[in-house]
């Protein structure tokens, strides 16, 4: 979506969905614009902390400080209820319909 990004400054990462996007600022806080079928632009957190961002076609993951993951969007195929509770990431990524998360121990979850 191209025509309705944000005009604030500060952003220190970007990630693009199938129709949405993600910023992540540099106070650690998550703008989101785009097409919000599923939920990806509307149902974004409002907490800081935030130090990675990941994108799927209409799902969104944010890593926060703490180590702990955060997903909004879609759920048609578990993007959303699948997701880890426990801390202990250092990294995330996103395919599609799916995400992954790299742990501090060096192991891989996906969901």
């Amino acid at each position: 979506q191209r025509d309705d990004a944000p005009t604030c400054a500060g952003f220190v990462a970007i990630a693009c969905g199938l129709h949405h996007s993600v910023g992540l600022r540099s106070d650690g806080t998550v703008v989101t614009w785009g097409r919000s079928s599923d939920g990806q632009s509307n149902d974004a957190p409002t907490l800081a902390g935030f130090v990675a961002i990941a994108c799927g076609s209409h799902h969104s993951v944010g890593l926060r400080s703490d180590g702990t993951v955060v997903t909004w969007g879609s759920n048609r195929s578990g993007q959303r209820n699948d997701a880890p509770t426990a801390a202990g990431f250092v990294a995330i990524a996103c395919g599609s319909h799916h995400s992954v998360g790299l742990r501090s121990d060096g192991t891989v979850v996906t969901w």
